[in-house]
């Protein structure tokens, strides 16, 4: 399994290449406006780009996500409780895409924005029972956790998001069965 961070400090932002190379398949998690960095990275692992996750929907920047369906035939995955003018795979709390080394698994995250996922990672070489990572997008910070206040032109309150996001910080912990850690 190959786990690479791609991150552009001026806007605080981490994406990630996700790869499984027994399939050749990457997955490009909440991709940068500029692609150009993830078709190199997946040229030298030898990998194609078939699937392109948003964990929520982005207010502070433009994501790649369509120039890489339009580049390389990738699949847009969102949250299950997105509404989008393009064709995508929605994706609903528990969902998984599995390959012989990597598996993802959906954790529906509501808060920073309605449609927020949270998104386990699985080595499945070293404990296909254990994640092996957690790409929270902005819902969990080290020390924090993400705005709950950005969705106002949409309808969402404030307080309706940061009530959302409560329940997803405590139903991820609550069934992550240690009472201590949350999942995310």
């Amino acid at each position: 399994m190959i786990l690479k961070q791609h991150y552009l400090g001026c806007l605080a932002h981490a994406s990630y290449l996700l790869g499984d190379e027994a399939s050749s398949t990457a997955i490009i998690v909440d991709p940068q406006r500029d692609i150009h960095q993830y078709l190199v990275d997946a040229e030298k692992f030898g990998l194609e780009i078939r699937h392109v996750f948003l964990t929520h929907f982005h207010a502070d920047f433009v994501a790649g996500h369509l120039d890489l369906r339009d580049r390389c035939g990738a699949t847009i995955r969102l949250g299950a409780r997105a509404k989008a003018e393009y064709a995508f795979v929605s994706m609903k709390d528990g969902d998984t895409l599995e390959f012989p080394g990597l598996r993802v698994q959906v954790l529906e995250t509501p808060g920073h924005t309605i449609e927020s996922i949270s998104i386990l990672v699985f080595d499945l070489e070293k404990d296909p029972a254990k994640p092996h990572a957690v790409l929270t997008g902005d819902t969990l910070f080290i020390g924090d956790v993400g705005r709950p206040d950005l969705r106002a032109s949409l309808g969402w309150t404030a307080n309706n998001l940061a009530a959302h996001l409560y329940e997803s910080l405590k139903r991820q912990r609550r069934s992550s069965g240690s009472g201590g850690s949350a999942k995310c």
